[in-house]
């Protein structure tokens, strides 16, 4: 295992070192800071004007304007994790800088756990910087906190290591191109799919909760926001069903053991397809 450690150092000084990391950060900053300065308008607003809006409406604006941010922030990081993650193994197999690593006395699931570990450190180290700044603004200026945002954030995070393994799936098994298509293409699916299944519990439309399901199974990661938008949603967006940022469809527990699943036997297949590969 200290080869696995070895790599995901190098894997994450390398990341560091990119620009598409950098921008990420610098976009994030910026969305922090405009967040942050509209958020305290909103605040003094409110605080204002409270003989019009009593303590309950005030936490209701708070937790929406609080999921808004945390809505762009797991955007940011889904986006940042598979732009970083997607060159590795199959760029470095192109290039053929990968035989630089697979010559030494390294085993190859040790390669590629050693990187997934890597990204994984930066990703977490990211999602900490935008979402805990996003409530850490939000608490400082309102001193309000969402419901269980322990577990929100967990299960955005979850979310973000779930596109780390396919990316990296890819990186075994197709062109660097190839593999940013079916990434982002399996990211869009799930995006509308779950949508569908929000009109189809707002219509009570079976065939299209359905849909929304089917699309959940074949990629989790919508499924794994809208249960982390469920766990930090107010209890009055909860009893009227809907809300843009949360789940009209709340996905169940099991779904959540299925998408562990899912990352599982990702990062396992794509051990088994590297192995496999002809460098």
């Amino acid at each position: 295992m200290a080869a696995t450690y070895v790599i995901a150092r190098l894997t994450f000084r390398e990341a560091a070192r990119r620009k598409i990391l950098l921008a990420a950060l610098l976009l994030g900053l910026a969305f922090l800071a405009i967040f942050g300065v509209g958020f305290n308008y909103v605040n003094a607003e409110l605080r204002t004007t409270s003989t019009r809006y009593d303590l309950l409406q005030r936490s209701e604006m708070y937790n929406f304007f609080l999921m808004a941010g945390l809505y762009v922030v797991n955007f940011l990081t889904v986006m940042m994790t598979v732009l970083t993650s997607v060159v590795t193994l199959s760029g470095e197999i192109a290039s053929g800088t990968i035989h630089t690593v697979a010559s030494k006395p390294l085993r190859r699931w040790e390669i590629v756990l050693g990187k997934w570990l890597g990204f994984a450190i930066m990703v977490t180290l990211y999602l900490l910087l935008m979402a805990g700044g996003v409530l850490a603004l939000v608490y400082g200026l309102s001193g309000y906190l969402p419901p269980n945002p322990g577990r929100g954030l967990a299960l955005m995070w979850l979310n973000a290591l779930l596109l780390l393994s396919i990316s990296i799936l890819g990186g075994a098994t197709l062109s660097t191109l190839a593999n940013g298509v079916m990434v982002f293409g399996l990211y869009g699916l799930a995006f509308i799919g779950g949508w569908v299944e929000q009109f189809g519990s707002l219509l009570n439309n079976p065939t299209a909760i359905n849909i929304g399901i089917l699309t959940s199974l074949i990629m989790p990661s919508e499924a794994l926001w809208k249960r982390a938008a469920y766990e930090m949603q107010s209890p009055l967006v909860g009893a009227l069903g809907f809300s843009p940022f949360s789940a009209a469809s709340v996905p169940s527990p099991a779904m959540v053991v299925y998408a562990v699943l899912y990352l599982l036997a990702t990062l396992g297949l794509a051990i088994r397809q590297f192995q496999r590969r002809d460098l």
